[in-house]
């Protein structure tokens, strides 16, 4: 059979009417006012029209009821085909039609692929019936006639079945659900009366409406929706529900007010028409946002642009097809609200249209609240659909705290994710992420009783309290782990003691240790040994009279050693993004610490490749993490160098006030000049050195340390206390803290010529020269003085009885000729940048500068 004909078969078909409770009460009291959520001004006009009379003849509505109840007979003796309707099976929004839906479309697809002689069988078939089951033309009845069908058929349509009349367009599939979506389009036969067409041509929007809505709901319940979608179809099932109630208080009005007429039925219809309109058009926008109906190609493309969200599919194991990619990008939480909130500024004219978005907004924000509240409240996550705005990463454990040189745990175990923040919280995304993770930490230390339910805190967005339940939960968080930290955890206490050990703040232990370590520490890295180290330091620090003996984070400290001078090291973390003098930390964290051995320093010597490690529990390695253990590793290096060359120095000055070829006045003119001059260059090297650990100690570490601490006890520069209406304040937050630390260390950094490739090049240029000049001296010169010294040659014990050797002071003054220049000339580099850098970086190293331009004049 073709399509027409088995509609004309469908419309001979008796309609049993599906009667309910409702319809009945309906019948006694008559149309509500409150059927419909915006039909509240039209209740009195209803009642009004129940006292009208009867346009159409008692003879016509006899003659069509003996026609219906004719057509039934006919249908149960001969078992016709036709089908009756059944409320779920024919709406045309269900999503499973079973075998009706199966033969049906079996049958449409024959008759598409067929013959058309085989049409024409069909169509002749159909022609076939009795006359009695086809429903008489339109264009045969009088316009009464024609308004009493349409009002028995649109009641029908309003529930989405097909009529006798009105009938689904024939591009209306209800199998496929992007057809159902958008709703059926219905078509009106020909020979209709202009004014009945167009009165029923507006009422069929609200149809179709109807049907896409029940569509809407059914898709937009799945779990992959989220919470928020659930809440906002369980809104709009009770507006339908409503509107099926209206329906039936109108078929009652059919039934039992002759005087009821089509326009009446578009009065009464006029305002639920409206409400179905909006909703119709917010669900169509959410399911192109989905990916169920068309969307613009540029919307597909643009997903390739998403960096992130590639490599989190990646990451997954997802495909980037797009049709993947597509079905991961879902509207849903904070998405779904914007959406609302967005329609709602977009209609506030409009008083029923903002009244709906209202109620809408207001029932779909409910299960977001319930995870904002949790989050805030009790630092705890309960998203199982990933629709709110904080995204935890579960896989970054804190565990990981001990290798961790980025603070992954801190800054990406809880992130934002951006489409899911709803208006109503960007002006406090920051503080609502903060608030939570700020609960976790304490949570995870014991400090939150997360059994204690969450009472008395807005429920919904469009609670006037909102706001303040965010910066009240944010506040209090920020206390809790204030006082985790600096109180239960002395934090203050910690950082004296990293001062003791890494920048030798008082560091009469560590002489001691590197005097007792010089046998190992003159070995290769390669070949020290770490635990002869470790014990050594371990028992220094036991010392009783030590003052390491009375800190109690004694046991924290550990000894390492590292492959990569700190020279090479630190022009690889300027040379991967070249270093910003006011951010060095951008470098710091995409280096790290170099582990590859092809990158190491084979030669590299004990002392050049020691540094200490520092242990810290949590909750305190969220403020001394592994990425400030890093700066504090560089900075201790940097000043053990300069110890490390100030004793070699000194060793040097202590070899030639021991030595008889030092000592001894010589005849020769030329090599007591050659020792003035060396004595000399001794002289300004050990100036050089104790002037640059002495400028790296008082004039950079100790004045920033001093503000580290007065804003972490909340004192001013002048040490008074910072009050705020009378209450002492702390430091802001504990990310503010956190950050000061950093800041601490970066201008530490910055200051002792760490983060310029330029200074460091230079610097490392003098250390080099005053280290072969320390070792020159010690190991060749004071042997070889007594030989080019003609009044000891072959008279002193250890000149092996060689004779006096004229040439030798030829090359001493040769090579000594070399350090001076080498030296000298790398010192006024050294000034001219210490000038130009402290007028574009830092005014500081003025101080630096001054203290060096004594060794850099001429003799």
């Amino acid at each position: 059979m073709s399509v027409n004909d088995r509609r004309a078969s469908h419309m001979n078909a008796p309609r049993p009417r599906v009667t309910s409770n409702r319809v009945g009460d309906a019948e006694k009291h008559g149309i509500r006012s409150g059927a419909s959520p915006l039909q509240s001004e039209n209740s009195e006009h209803r009642g009004s029209t129940s006292t009208q009379k009867s346009k159409v003849p008692r003879e016509q509505q006899t003659i069509i009821s003996e026609k219906r109840s004719e057509r039934m007979i006919i249908h149960s003796k001969d078992k016709s085909h036709s089908r009756t309707r059944h409320p779920v099976k024919e709406s045309s929004s269900a999503a499973n039609r079973g075998e009706w839906e199966r033969s049906r479309s079996k049958r449409a697809s024959q008759t598409d692929h067929a013959g058309p002689n085989i049409r024409k069988k069909e169509k002749e078939s159909g022609e076939a019936l009795p006359q009695s089951l086809q429903p008489p033309p339109l264009r045969e009845l009088s316009i009464d006639t024609q308004e009493k069908a349409l009002l028995d058929d649109l009641l029908f349509v309003f529930m989405g079945f097909e009529g006798q009349y009105i009938h689904y367009h024939s591009r209306y599939d209800p199998s496929v659900e992007k057809d159902r979506l958008t709703g059926p389009v219905f078509q009106l036969p020909s020979g209709l009366d202009p004014t009945l067409r167009d009165l029923t041509l507006s009422m069929l929007k609200m149809a179709t409406h109807y049907s896409a809505l029940e569509a809407f709901v059914e898709v937009q319940s799945r779990a992959e929706f989220g919470a928020v979608s659930h809440a906002l179809c369980a809104a709009i099932r009770k507006i339908l529900k409503d509107y099926l109630i209206l329906i039936a208080q109108l078929e009652s009005q059919l039934l039992n007010n002759p005087s009821f007429t089509l326009h009446l039925l578009h009065l009464h219809t006029m305002p639920t028409c409206q409400c179905l309109a909006q909703l119709y058009s917010l669900g169509q926008e959410l399911l192109r946002r989905n990916g169920l109906l068309d969307q613009d190609l540029d919307e597909t493309i643009d997903d390739f642009d998403d960096v992130d969200n590639i490599l989190e599919q990646l990451k997954e194991g997802g495909d980037l097809v797009p049709g993947a990619m597509s079905s991961k990008k879902i509207c849903k939480g904070g998405n779904v609200l914007r959406l609302l909130t967005e329609r709602l500024t977009t209609y506030s004219g409009d008083p029923t249209t903002k009244t709906l978005l209202e109620r809408l907004l207001r029932e779909a924000s409910r299960p977001y609240m319930a995870m904002l509240n949790e989050w805030l409240h009790h630092g705890g996550i309960k998203d199982p659909h990933a629709e709110f705005l904080v995204k935890e990463q579960k896989w970054i454990k804190r565990e990981k705290l001990e290798e961790d040189y980025t603070d992954e745990y801190w800054e990406k175990r809880y992130t934002i994710r951006d489409n899911e923040v709803p208006p109503q919280l960007d002006s406090a995304r920051d503080k609502v992420l903060l608030a939570g993770k700020y609960l976790n930490v304490v949570r995870e230390c014991g400090g939150v009783d997360v059994s204690k339910a969450v009472k008395d805190v807005p429920k919904t967005l469009d609670d006037p309290r909102f706001l303040d339940n965010v910066n009240a939960a944010y506040t209090y968080a920020n206390a809790s782990l204030l006082n985790l930290l600096l109180t239960k955890n002395s934090l203050t206490t910690r950082f004296r003691s990293l001062k003791h050990y890494f920048f030798l703040d008082r560091s009469d232990f560590f002489s001691y240790f590197l005097e007792l370590g010089a046998s190992e520490l003159r070995k290769t890295a390669q070949n020290v040994n770490e635990n002869k180290l470790q014990s050594l330091l371990d028992l220094v620090l036991r010392q009783p009279g030590s003052i390491a003996a009375q800190d109690p984070f004694k046991e924290d400290v550990k000894i390492r050693m590292n492959r990569v001078g700190l020279t090479k090291w630190l022009m690889q973390v300027v040379s991967v993004s070249g270093i910003d003098q006011d951010n060095p930390e951008a470098g710091m964290e995409k280096y790290q610490a170099p582990q590859t051995h092809g990158e190491d320093d084979k030669n590299i010597l004990g002392y050049e490749a020691l540094e200490l490690d520092y242990s810290v529990p949590f909750p305190l390695s969220l403020v001394i993490s592994r990425k400030t253990v890093l700066r504090y590793q560089l900075i201790f290096r940097h000043l053990l160098s300069l110890r490390h060359l100030e004793n070699q120095l000194v060793s040097c000055w202590l070899d030639q006030s021991k030595c008889s070829g030092w000592r001894h006045k010589s005849s020769d003119r030329r090599l007591e000049m050659w020792k003035r001059r060396a004595w000399s260059l001794r002289s300004k090297m050990l100036v050089f050195v104790q002037q640059h650990l002495y400028f790296c100690t008082a004039e950079v570490i100790e004045p920033n340390w001093q503000n580290l601490m007065d804003r972490v006890n909340g004192t001013d520069a002048d040490g008074s206390e910072v009050t705020v209406n009378g209450t002492k304040q702390v430091n802001r937050t504990v990310d503010e803290l956190m950050q000061d630390h950093v800041d601490f260390l970066d201008t530490c950094l910055k200051e002792c010529m760490l983060t310029q490739a330029k200074l460091l090049k230079i610097h490392s240029k003098l250390m080099i020269c005053c280290n072969m000049f320390a070792h020159w001296i010690v190991s060749s010169v004071t042997r070889g003085l007594v030989l080019a010294d003609p009044d000891l040659a072959g008279k002193v014990p250890g000149s092996d009885n060689r004779s006096y050797d004229p040439s030798r002071v030829a090359k001493l003054e040769e090579n000594l000729k070399k350090y001076e220049d080498h030296f000298s000339r790398h010192v006024r580099i050294l000034l001219d940048s210490l000038n130009y850098f402290a007028a574009t970086e830092s005014v500081v190293l003025l101080k630096l500068a001054h203290a060096l331009s004594s060794i850099s004049k001429e003799d």
